[in-house]
């Protein structure tokens, strides 16, 4: 894998990582805050009886009124700010008109552009009471996330980031999703190099000082193994067993990492009383 200084790369995906000096990292700092403070935001509104199309729009205005650019409203033809992905869904939900139940998990999903560079982010929210197995997967997939986050230092891999969430979640006997993965980030929305969730410590890319991406871990309580729906962005389990995610925009720093998506209210994960 070729490593370039930023300053001199494209601002097109050319399968090359990119390094970033102080610059870009005030830059994502803005970036991830914005998203963060959505997500933030968003923690009162969820409940039974409100739809996913109310916090998308909720989120909508929330990061317009800030200062941002929802990154993910026309990307790729997709119509919305944010992805809402409820019980069995894995990823890319599309927000809809139907209310969301007491019992319900759903996993809100925000990007934003804030002078031009990336804050990408995701939180696993309860709708009313939940039951203690979604209790627990939440809790776990959240534990994954930040074991993974652990091994972000120079020197070390992305083997070393996968086999740590791999490791744990199996180890609690959920699986972990291998269709869908982590990405750098910066400047671009999904660029170098792609981050799996699984892996082997040692092996993949080496994790150098300047580095941008996402940890996203998909943990489910049954198979591993998902489907595209007809729309072509909706992602289930094929088990249709539960499933929960959280995603943090990283940057690697000389001793370790920076977590630019960090919550400003500390409400890093359920539950947010």
């Amino acid at each position: 894998m070729n490593y370039v200084d930023a300053i001199d790369a494209p601002l097109e995906r050319d399968g090359s990582i990119k390094l970033h000096g102080p610059e870009g990292f005030a830059g994502m700092r803005k970036a991830g805050r914005l998203a963060a403070e959505c997500l933030d935001m968003l923690v009162p509104l969820v409940k039974p009886g409100v739809s996913t199309e109310e916090l998308d729009r909720a989120a909508f205005e929330f990061v317009v009124n800030n200062g941002g650019v929802p990154a993910c409203l026309g990307y790729r033809g997709y119509q919305h700010t944010t992805c809402t992905s409820i019980n069995h869904v894995v990823c890319h939900g599309i927000p809809s008109p139907k209310p969301l139940k007491d019992g319900d998990v759903v996993n809100i999903d925000v990007t934003v552009i804030v002078d031009g560079w990336h804050g990408d982010t995701s939180r696993m929210y309860p709708v009313g009471e939940i039951n203690r197995r979604a209790e627990r997967l939440v809790q776990i997939t959240y534990d994954s996330l930040m074991l993974g986050i652990a091994q972000v230092k120079p020197g070390n891999t992305t083997g070393d980031i996968g086999h740590a969430i791999q490791k744990f979640a199996e180890g609690q006997r959920c699986s972990v999703v291998t269709d869908f993965c982590g990405h750098g980030l910066g400047r671009l929305f999904h660029d170098a190099p792609n981050i799996l969730h699984v892996g082997r410590p040692g092996q993949g890319e080496v994790l150098k000082e300047g580095m941008f991406f996402t940890i996203e871990p998909m943990i489910n309580l049954g198979k591993p193994t998902v489907k595209i729906l007809s729309d072509g962005w909706t992602a289930v389990t094929r088990d249709r067993k539960l499933t929960a995610q959280f995603e943090h925009s990283i940057g690697v720093t000389k001793e370790g990492c920076e977590i630019f998506t960090l919550s400003p209210a500390e409400l890093h994960h359920p539950p947010y009383a």
